[in-house]
């Protein structure tokens, strides 16, 4: 990729619904790639051959920082797909000439993280583990939670990770329902109280993002209709 422009999945202004910044305002910059390519991936339309558009919008840095500033947002939000699979260090220039703005990345940790954010949201994945350094520079962890032994093998993986830093339990987005998957999640917080925490999506339910007409349309996850978005 060229450092000059980005591919841009979506951008919009909205709020997180995740972690510890959950219910705060931000502007998202959605870009588009990942090598992992989970098979639950609810952003399948950054990487799925199916739903990714024959034209690919690209953007410079200026161009982006520009609209992140128009909104007024307090944080900007850079994710994916994989992000830090671009050379991100050219448009963190430019948004961090916006002052007050908080800089934040979501990331599955798996590429060298270049450039200096206000927050690391890092979100491992089993097919491409996160480097050392960028479980060390992460300020919380989110797991995706498949199964009741999905989650007890991230806990043992990630059991290194001081107390400081919180790790969200998500319930995988088909499985939001599974009393199994749900009870498991319930359990782990309640044992281990200083570190874990049961999360969501919440601005799924407020269909929050679909608010702003430059959010994309919603690809069904990994890409595969049937398991619904």
């Amino acid at each position: 990729m060229s450092p000059e422009t980005y591919p841009v999945h979506e951008r919009f202004y909205s709020w997180q619904g995740e972690g510890v910044y959950a219910g705060r305002a931000a502007f998202f910059i959605r870009l588009f790639g990942c090598p992992v390519k989970c098979p639950w991936c609810d952003s399948a339309g950054t990487w799925h051959p199916n739903y990714v558009p024959k034209e690919i919008n690209r953007m410079t840095p200026k161009e982006l920082a520009d609209e992140v500033e128009a909104s007024k947002a307090p944080i900007v939000i850079v994710t994916g797909g994989e992000p830090t699979i671009h050379d991100l260090r050219p448009l963190l220039a430019e948004l961090h000439r916006i002052p007050n703005l908080r800089v934040h990345l979501e990331t599955m940790g798996g590429f060298p993280i270049m450039g200096a954010f206000d927050w690391i949201t890092l979100s491992p994945k089993w097919n491409r583990l996160p480097l050392p350094e960028n479980i060390r520079r992460a300020d919380e962890f989110k797991i995706i939670v498949e199964s009741h032994t999905g989650l007890w093998e991230w806990l043992t993986y990630l059991s290194p990770i001081p107390a400081v830093k919180p790790i969200w339990l998500h319930p995988e987005w088909s499985k939001r329902n599974s009393p199994e998957v749900l009870k498991a999640i319930t359990e782990a917080v309640k044992m281990h109280p200083t570190v874990l925490r049961a999360g969501y999506q919440l601005h799924k339910l407020y269909q929050a993002d679909s608010a702003d007409n430059r959010s994309a349309p919603v690809a069904p996850l990994g890409g595969d209709p049937s398991r619904g978005v």
